[in-house]
């Protein structure tokens, strides 16, 4: 199986312009026969936690809306995994990521461990898996990464890829290039603790007050990394998978 990692401008994640560049890598993924398209977190709209409306891009997923913003995405072969801003039931927000699958959203991830220090984010509470025909996977969001828990949980329940939306959008006085290599070593971390593969996929570039360098990279189930995202430019990571 082949799956990919779209490292995507910060600009147009914040801009709320993304969904034609991630259409873009859609259809270069279904010509190259790529299965799965990981884009970062929160890619529609930017992080809410750096917004002065942070319910902006916000989506009710179960209403229909976020199905209507991906629609474009729609693919018979390419399973998209796109980072969100949820509206919650109860009008919580959550930092989420959809599985879009054959123009439907197949299931979300709510973000366990939404900010290092502090978030407008609730906590989600579950780890699932998915499946998109043979491959069982999972997906921790950008924070959760630093624990251990959430991947060996979606190692113990048969997955053989845990994909990483990432945001590393930050105020530019702590956003640092030492970020690339911080998210590499847990990448290493996580994938050998769990014998399964791990693919990040960053947001790049500057907007505003907001820069990051990319950090999206694969590392394979030995702890050997694969492939690693160009630092400040807007890439494309694809590899070819033995679950």
């Amino acid at each position: 199986m082949r799956v990919a990692a779209y490292q995507a401008p910060l600009s147009a994640a914040e801009s709320g312009g993304i969904i034609g560049h991630i259409e873009q890598r859609v259809r270069w993924c279904e010509s190259e026969g790529v299965t799965l398209l990981c884009c970062p977190e929160a890619v529609i709209g930017g992080l809410a936690d750096y917004s002065n409306e942070p319910a902006k891009y916000a989506l009710r997923a179960a209403e229909g809306e976020l199905v209507n913003i991906l629609a474009p995405l729609a693919s018979g072969t390419v399973t998209s995994i796109v980072g969100f801003t949820e509206l919650g039931p109860n009008n919580e927000l959550f930092n989420a990521a959809a599985v879009f699958h054959q123009g439907r959203v197949a299931g979300i991830y709510r973000k366990l461990h939404p900010a290092i220090r502090k978030s407008v984010y609730s906590a989600g509470s579950a780890t699932p898996v998915f499946r998109v025909g043979h491959v069982v996977f999972g997906i921790v969001i950008c924070n959760d990464s630093n624990y251990s828990e959430p991947a060996r949980r979606i190692a113990e329940q048969g997955a053989s890829i845990v994909f990483i939306p990432t945001n590393n959008g930050l105020p530019t006085w702590s956003a640092e290039a030492n970020l690339v290599r911080q998210a590499r070593a847990v990448d290493t971390m996580r994938a050998i603790e769990n014998g399964i593969w791990v693919v990040r996929a960053d947001v790049v570039g500057e907007f505003g007050e907001l820069r990051s360098y990319g950090s999206s990279g694969v590392v394979d189930p030995c702890g050997n990394v694969v492939q690693e995202g160009r630092i400040g430019s807007e890439d494309l990571l694809v590899v070819e998978i033995e679950p």
